[in-house]
């Protein structure tokens, strides 16, 4: 272990500037990263000839001097030793600290965070929070326009390997891009021309068994069909109401069941269409199928400039952040003044920093359109499956943020 990585372990109390602060800034400012690993330290002191192959030898880990002190942090820290600790997060950062890089337990700043007992809300962890919306945006920006949520260093918490990642933005939003060319959360395309297989509480891959749809979602849907109906309405059965990915139906079938004016329902994959017409979707009265990607669908509907939405929900498969960026576009020329959007929140929910910084992200864009996103909090610990019969889980948190987006 490097000074610096025995610095940040808090040897001695209390955390102060004088203490621990001006330490930090001598050690960065003499040329140490702020990103100079446990295992680079250990390749050093064993005389390998290029540190950074320790890092493949410890299993791709890159412990930094930031989840040392995650990791050493006191549990408890005063108001003031708090504010110190957040002036040495500051500094790491301006020297280039990573907040979304994982240490030889598989583990980011913010889960270190909260298992020393920092509050979501305290700053400390929104700190991180703030640090990963800000990479996210310049990240935004540095490849003009195209999302790319983590860096070819930072993690992709579905496979555990430092590999570069979109977020998916679906039921499967937390099995990002691999290098795997059968991986059809990857592309949407893929995706559309793989095989589906309907079980008794699943929509999976044939092949692959990743989990498209799952029945555990059924609180969600439920809540999110409530939503899609605005107080603003004398009448549930006065709504025009807009599904985007019908999948198992869940959504759809609660949304029957208030009876709306006008259902319509966007649908691209040939399985799940054969579906719908063999369970007599295309026969109810108040249902419009549009089949094919929303991307051509909506356009038509937006270039026609005939039909408003009360509500529209979006849950898609193997599409990305970029795709529900596109979206917004749409979404603004299509709803009601008065209207709701939501969609499923899986936005990142594989690692729960990942899930808060995205709340940020989703609140962030949609003001562009002067829009605001109010999110409420579900406890579903009971509800999450164990994920045995599909390939990848891709919800790993143990609450929900359900968004509800309107116009200000």
């Amino acid at each position: 272990m490097s000074e610096l990585h025995h610095l940040l372990t808090f040897p001695v109390r209390p955390v102060t500037e004088e203490a621990y602060l001006k330490p930090l800034a001598s050690f960065l400012k003499s040329g140490i990263p702020a990103t100079y690993t446990l295992e680079q330290a250990a390749a050093f002191e064993r005389g390998d000839e290029d540190e950074n192959d320790d890092n493949d030898k410890e299993g791709g880990s890159n412990t930094t001097p930031m989840h040392i002190l995650a990791r050493s942090l006191p549990e408890d820290l005063t108001e003031e030793e708090t504010c110190a600790v957040l002036k040495m997060l500051d500094m790491l950062f301006e020297y280039g600290a990573g907040w979304s890089f994982l240490d030889y337990e598989n583990k980011a700043v913010g889960d270190l965070l909260l298992e020393r007992g920092q509050p979501k809300g305290g700053q400390l962890y929104q700190r991180i929070v703030e640090a990963g919306v800000s990479a996210e945006l310049l990240l935004r920006k540095i490849d003009g326009g195209e999302v790319e949520f983590l860096d070819e260093n930072e993690f992709d918490p579905s496979t555990n390997v430092n590999e570069p990642v979109d977020v998916v933005t679906s039921s499967e939003t937390a099995a990002k891009i691999t290098d795997d060319p059968d991986a059809t959360a990857g592309d949407q395309m893929t995706y559309l021309n793989t095989k589906l297989e309907y079980t008794e509480d699943a929509l999976v891959t044939e092949e692959n068994r990743d989990g498209v749809m799952m029945e555990w979602e059924d609180q969600i849907m439920k809540l999110a069909a409530d939503a899609m109906f605005p107080s603003s309405l004398e009448s549930p059965h006065d709504a025009i109401v807009l599904n985007i990915g019908f999948g198992m139906g869940i959504i759809d079938t609660y949304i029957q069941a208030k009876g709306p004016q006008k259902h319509y329902i966007c649908e691209a994959h040939p399985d799940v269409i054969a579906k719908m017409k063999k369970d007599g979707w295309y026969e109810k009265p108040n249902v419009v199928v549009l089949e094919g990607r929303w991307q051509d669908s909506l356009n038509k509907l937006l270039d026609e400039g005939e039909t408003f939405f009360d509500g529209i929900y979006y849950d898609t498969f193997s599409e990305h952040y970029q795709d529900m960026l596109d979206l917004y576009d749409v979404i603004v020329g299509l709803i009601k003044p008065e209207g709701v959007f939501s969609f499923f929140n899986g936005l990142g929910a594989d690692r729960e920093i990942c899930y808060d910084v995205y709340k940020k992200i989703v609140e962030i864009d949609v003001a562009t359109y002067g829009m605001k996103c109010e999110f409420e909090t579900i406890d579903i610990t009971k509800i999450l499956p164990d994920w045995k019969d599909v390939k990848r889980s891709y919800y790993n948190c143990n609450y929900y943020y359900h968004p509800r987006i309107s116009f200000i």
